[in-house]
């Protein structure tokens, strides 16, 4: 794990460096983890809107997803409202899951920063049950870090 995790922050470096648009930053990220991942369905972000209060769909790679998630609700809701990661073995089991693709059973959801102010959050979901371990959540809350100072 230490080597892919080297190597995804090292790529998401050389895809950011320079570029300062921020959807095309989240889009890029989000496309390296997708294809750099074993066992995702989906991988993407979720973006805070203070007039809806909701997070609203972001880049991502994947099938289709939930357009809006309500503060709170849900494992991204869940996130950010926490702002801690969600790693979640099992999301038919989580209070408040919303099925967006019936096909993911586990995710992980880490909230991500924009100059030090909570922006949204990153989703990753599995069609395997318990797919995220301990290490891949350290792996991917690095990526995160990595990608919060490019933003």
């Amino acid at each position: 794990m230490i080597k892919l995790n080297y190597t995804l922050t090292k790529q998401l470096k050389a895809l950011l460096d320079n570029e300062t648009n921020f959807i095309a930053n989240l889009s890029n990220a989000s496309s390296l983890l997708y294809h750099s991942l074993k066992d995702v369905n989906w991988a993407g972000f979720y973006l805070w809107n203070d007039q809806a209060n909701q997070l609203i769909l972001g880049p991502f790679q994947g099938q289709v997803a939930c357009n809006r998630i309500d503060f709170g609700l849900g494992v991204c809701g869940t996130a950010f409202k926490t702002k801690e990661t969600q790693r979640v073995k099992d999301v038919h089991q989580f209070p408040g899951h919303i099925a967006c693709d019936s096909a993911s059973n586990s995710e992980i959801v880490v909230p991500f920063y924009r100059k030090n102010q909570l922006i949204g959050v990153l989703d990753i979901d599995s069609p395997k049950f318990d797919r995220f371990t301990e290490e891949d959540q350290q792996m991917i809350e690095e990526f995160v870090s990595v990608l919060n100072l490019y933003l």
